[in-house]
């Protein structure tokens, strides 16, 4: 585990939950209706080891904002921080002792933050059309703790003013000068299989929301390439892609990145291989995902 993630709000299933709730928010729905929905909609997360724990802080955190915060949710996340379980979590998965202080320091502020009284309820925002962050092709990269720099590629848009999703397959360059685009061309697609994952390439359709306000420094435009092949939102299963496409308010390369490479010191890598090149350029390896 890097230190990528140490804020509450760095975990793609804290970015997709608290998203949800404040799109329907915005659009005017109640809390206490929307915090069913949501709960409803995302309870497998419960299932997952390391991410469960988000479920109870983006709820808790959207319902504080919003003066709706409910005994039972706010108890649950008193539970997970002060007995510790949330920390026991990341020691499992390898966090450094550093991480495991960092971590410990932001847990308690939180909860003093959601155990005080919030003077007023967030206003709810006029929703107005999205646009998407990037168009096709573009290539960003980003440093990494080590220093070096990986990138990640978008292979399509979405224009649809109420998603404006763009699809992006991070790469796992891990270099110490700044990638070209002859560099993205050539690179392997991410595939993670560090916590629960098991052989999943890195591309998602990641929704515009929370990108410039809480990853928009992290990511720096690069190029472009083309990109020849097409993309649906509505392609959910990922018919005839060499992928299964996932859907989130993260934009997370950078620590997925991360986190794989520091799980390769002790883990073997994965055996799949998709090349980016095979997900731009039409060509004979073209093959339905199995």
């Amino acid at each position: 585990m890097g230190t990528w993630g140490t804020s509450i709000k760095d975990n793609d299933a804290f970015a997709d939950i608290y998203s949800e709730f404040f799109d329907l928010y915005n659009k005017g729905a109640e809390p206490n209706v929307i915090s069913k929905k949501v709960f409803d909609d995302n309870w497998e997360i419960l299932e997952i080891e390391e991410e469960k724990n988000s479920l109870w802080f983006a709820l808790a955190l959207a319902q504080w904002e919003t003066k709706s915060l409910e005994p039972k949710i706010l108890s649950a996340v008193e539970e997970i921080i002060i007995s510790g379980a949330d920390l026991k979590t990341w020691l499992d998965l390898g966090a450094s002792e550093q991480d495991i202080r960092k971590r410990k320091i932001v847990l308690d502020k939180f909860l003093e933050k959601i155990r005080s009284d919030r003077p007023k309820a967030k206003p709810r925002k006029r929703v107005k059309s999205k646009i998407p962050i990037f168009v096709t092709g573009d290539c960003f990269v980003f440093k990494m703790e080590n220093g070096n720099f990986g990138g990640a590629v978008v292979l399509a848009r979405d224009d649809n003013p109420e998603t404006a999703y763009n699809l992006v397959a991070t790469t796992r360059l891990n270099q110490i000068k700044k990638p070209t685009i002859k560099d993205f061309e050539n690179a392997e697609v991410l595939i993670c299989n560090f916590g629960h994952w098991e052989d999943k390439p890195d591309i998602n359709w990641c929704m515009p929301d929370l990108f410039y306000k809480n990853y928009s420094d992290i990511y720096e435009l690069a190029g472009n390439l083309s990109v020849e092949i097409e993309y649906e939102t509505k392609n959910y299963q990922g018919e005839g892609y060499l992928f299964k496409p996932t859907f989130t308010a993260g934009w997370n390369m950078k620590g997925a990145l991360e986190r794989q490479l520091d799980s390769e010191l002790t883990k073997q890598k994965p055996s799949q291989k998709i090349t980016i090149k095979k997900l731009t350029k039409k060509g004979k390896w073209w093959k339905v995902f199995k």
